[in-house]
């Protein structure tokens, strides 16, 4: 009995354990409302009214706010401890929740943000980490992330939140529903904790785009018109590449839809970063004076960078007196961000409003009354919480090249959700001209049901022999580029190619294709150097022998550029594009060489480092007939063709030219220190 005493002891501790370590998974996965609110309450609708007055369009209704609008009666948090202690309840609700309750909706309470709503991961130390109900072990996205989950969990059917650099439209994208930021300035912006005036926006999520649609028809105060199909709906192709999930899975889902919905016609295809190069001259003129030159101008990262700048600058503006008194226990993350002096001069501030104004201008161009541009909403699926790459650069910079659009522009921008992908929810946003939030609303309502059978067809194609593989998407990007070289679309085809690149580097075929898109653009070295991968994976690529001989040929390296057409001859002994191109470098290569008296005047000068390079096929008896047929009285083709012989160990055929370079000019220094050079080798 006394031996089993222990045993029983052991056995208890190993089931307590494992009842603690039950509880604590438990914990961690079940939140009370997923952790969305801080605060709980009610603030009823009025009345009806009495027919035949239409009832309240937002009837039946609930909403939950982001602890960012004043509620009478409730300190607003805006996600601090240290902020709700030293400051006293609103006095009076924010107009724009009073809207909403006045248009027949019930506000249920309201939802965590970021700390200072200046996070973009949804993670707050203090009030709790939302939990993102369609992937639990990721980030909700910030700030508004209690109002987004809010809504993807059902909780509630709208939230409010405010997006300044995507406070809104980040979590939409990182919780799988749709969110909404209107046009800048045309929602009331009062009873708000501003973040960054010029641009804090009142934004709101939802789960049907009908009721996205009826939200907005409350807030924008947007007369009532007919409503308009996109008659362009613009793919920015080079914004997709910046995005970690495969291109074809977010942008065929917008394609057939698009195709189904408007036909064929209305798709266009745009490179955005060089769009804006062209359109907002302020912003490269700003980027020259600040870069060293090494690093290649980017228009979108420039744009972002723009943006953090203006809204550290505008949040230090407003809250350093209160962070400098309070000296809050901020999250490393985010006092990485404020803390410290952000104050702009005024003449960089007036730069940058140059750049907003040229934005707007240039997207409105773009865009016009009835156009779309489709853009990812996030650079990638929501890390995991906790994740390093949250506080990378290049992750930060990524983001807000994606939502710096918007934010500087102030046109209108809806993310909407495509479905899962690797168990994460992805998703694309569509941009209106400033001032087209109508247009957008309705676009939104008119797609979603089409662009939801279409993701629900790829999440599915899976389990079937219709599956995307990464290598199908890389067959269906290099076609893209077939067609776009076709097109005679240069560009376009280096994107395509470059993204089935991404996609699967090992094919020989997608190299080359690109190297001839770079032949076209002139591109020389990078045609070279794809063509120079190309044949390291497939040493049989005629086609790729054929390129880099070209490229090579084009560059000067004759020698090099026949050496690569008759590899294609051995090859492909038929090919006549690979015997005339050697011939044409064979004769170029001769025209380089021997230099006519009467095209002396009209050649080449060719440096002592590059002339052994160029003339080592000098032995090759066509050459040689050549020379004496050609050059009988040249004397300076004599002199280079014996330095030429000469650095090639040459040195009796040196001594010839040199000496019959003096029969021609016997007052020819150079010729007889040459040939008195070269008498050492013969003694």
């Amino acid at each position: 009995m006394a031996s089993s005493s222990p045993n029983v002891w052991v056995l208890l501790g190993l089931s307590l354990a494992g009842i603690l370590l039950m509880a604590k998974k438990l914990k961690n996965v079940v939140k009370v409302d997923f952790g969305a609110f801080v605060e709980r309450f009610q603030i009823l609708p009025p009345p009806q009214p009495a027919p035949p007055k239409a009832p309240h369009p937002l009837t039946g209704l609930s909403f939950a706010v982001s602890d960012l609008f004043d509620i009478n009666g409730f300190v607003t948090g805006f996600g601090s401890p240290d902020w709700e202690s030293t400051h006293e309840a609103a006095s009076q609700t924010s107009p724009v929740v009073s809207a909403l309750v006045d248009g027949g909706a019930t506000c249920v309470g309201k939802t965590v943000v970021d700390e200072l709503s200046f996070g973009i991961s949804g993670e707050n130390r203090h009030c709790g980490t939302p939990t993102n109900p369609v992937a639990p072990s990721r980030i909700p996205g910030g700030s508004c992330s209690g109002a987004a989950v809010a809504v993807a969990a059902k909780l509630v059917d709208f939230s409010l939140g405010v997006d300044t650099v995507g406070g809104v439209r980040q979590p939409a994208g990182h919780c799988g529903i749709l969110g909404f930021r209107p046009s800048y300035g045309s929602v009331l912006h009062s009873g708000i904790i501003p973040i960054s005036t010029s641009f804090d926006t009142v934004g709101w999520f939802a789960m049907d785009p009908s009721i996205l649609r009826r939200v907005g028809q409350v807030l924008l105060q947007v007369p009532l018109t007919v409503q308009r199909n996109p008659r362009n709906v613009i793919i920015a192709d080079d914004c997709f590449r910046l995005s970690k999930i495969p291109i074809d899975r977010l942008t065929q889902v917008v394609i057939k839809s698009t195709e189904t919905l408007f036909g064929k016609q209305v798709l266009k295809h745009e490179n955005l970063d060089n769009y804006i190069a062209s359109k907002v001259p302020s912003l490269k003129a700003l980027d020259s004076n600040k870069s060293n030159g090494d690093v290649k101008f980017s228009s979108l990262r420039s744009l972002a960078n723009v943006m953090q700048l203006l809204r550290r600058h505008e949040f230090s503006h407003t809250h350093s007196e209160w962070i400098s008194s309070v000296k809050p226990a901020l999250d490393p993350l985010i006092s990485a961000q404020i803390q410290g002096k952000h104050e702009l001069p005024e003449k960089d501030i007036e730069i940058f409003r140059t750049v907003r104004s040229e934005l707007r201008s240039a997207l409105n161009a773009l865009l016009k009354d009835d156009g779309v541009l489709v853009i990812p909403t996030v650079c990638s699926p929501p890390p995991k919480l906790g994740a390093k790459e949250l506080s990378s650069e290049e992750y930060l910079m990524n983001e807000f090249s994606l939502t710096g659009l918007a934010s500087m522009s102030g046109c209108c921008q809806a993310t909407v959700p495509l479905g899962m992908y690797e168990k994460c929810p992805v998703s694309v946003s569509l941009i209106a001209r400033y001032g087209g939030d109508r247009f957008l609303l309705d676009t939104i309502n008119t797609m979603h049901a089409s662009l939801k059978q279409k993701a629900d067809e790829a999440g599915n194609s899976k389990s079937s022999a219709d599956v995307v593989t990464k290598e199908a998407s890389a067959e269906i990007a290099k076609e893209k580029g077939n067609e776009a070289f076709k097109a005679k679309n240069w560009q376009r085809a280096v994107g395509f190619y470059t993204d089935a690149i991404k996609l699967n580097s090992k094919i020989a075929t997608y190299f080359s294709n690109r190297a001839a898109a770079f032949l076209e653009l002139g591109s020389f070295i990078q045609a070279e150097a794809d063509c120079t991968k190309a044949i390291d994976l497939d040493k049989k690529n005629v086609k790729a022998y054929l390129r880099r001989g070209t490229a090579r040929e084009m560059r000067g390296y004759y020698k090099e550029a026949i050496e690569d057409f008759r590899y294609a001859l051995v090859l492909e002994p038929t090919n006549k594009r690979a015997a005339m191109s050697a011939d044409r470098s064979d004769e170029s290569l001769a025209d380089r060489l021997f230099i006519t008296t009467y095209g002396v005047n009209r050649a080449i000068a060719v440096s002592g480092a590059k002339i052994h390079k160029v003339c080592r096929p000098l032995l090759k008896p066509f050459l040689v007939e050549k020379v004496t047929k050609r050059l009988q009285t040249n004397v300076k083709a004599y002199l280079r063709r014996g330095t030429s012989r000469e650095m090639r160990g040459y040195y009796k055929e040196a001594i010839e030219d040199f000496r019959y370079a003096l029969v021609l000019e016997p007052t020819n220094k150079r010729a007889a220190m040459s040939a008195d050079r070269l008498k050492k080798f013969f003694q």
